[in-house]
């Protein structure tokens, strides 16, 4: 009788040992350990873009590779949300970096998108540029969600300052 494990091997990729590298000096040989440096994982990411192209809009969405999101909701590739067709093309405003993981960045996106539906939208009269009273609100609405977070690790990057 032949076992499963002979018949299907595993896929596992073996775990590489450090390598140890001999001086090439003739006098003395000291090994040297060389060691591996994995690329560091990428961190959560918050962030708000607002189209450019009327309907002037603007996005909150999470993700871990920033820049390749932006390329999808502007349709250079594949994916994107579908809200996001309308107005391309779309540019950064704001990221936010420094969530632990993706349940943290995840909560901080949905408290910032229901705070901001929830709050009294300035009138027209107050500010007459659309992309400026746009960010303003979510800028408000951001300020507010601060209040429920432990913000001291979090980066706040805003690329399009609405002051």
């Amino acid at each position: 009788m032949r076992l499963l494990s002979q018949t299907f091997r595993s896929q596992k990729l073996p775990i590489s040992s450090p390598e140890v590298s001999k001086s090439s000096s003739s006098s003395t040989k000291v090994p040297t350990l060389i060691v591996k440096s994995e690329p560091e994982p990428k961190k959560w990411c918050v962030y708000l873009i607002i189209s450019s192209n009327p309907p002037i809009k603007t996005y909150v969405g999470v993700t871990l590779d920033f820049d390749r999101r932006l390329k999808q909701h502007n349709g250079e590739i594949k994916g994107g949300a579908k809200a996001t067709r309308a107005g391309r093309p779309w540019i950064c405003a704001c990221k936010i970096h420094g969530f632990k993981d993706q349940s943290q960045a995840c909560e901080f996106e949905s408290k910032w998108k229901e705070i901001c539906r929830k709050m009294c939208h300035m009138r027209k009269e107050e500010v007459d540029d659309v992309t400026l009273r746009l960010l303003k609100q979510r800028q408000r609405a951001l300020g507010k969600v601060k209040g429920l977070f432990d913000c001291t690790q979090f980066e706040f990057d805003w690329e399009l300052d609405p002051s």
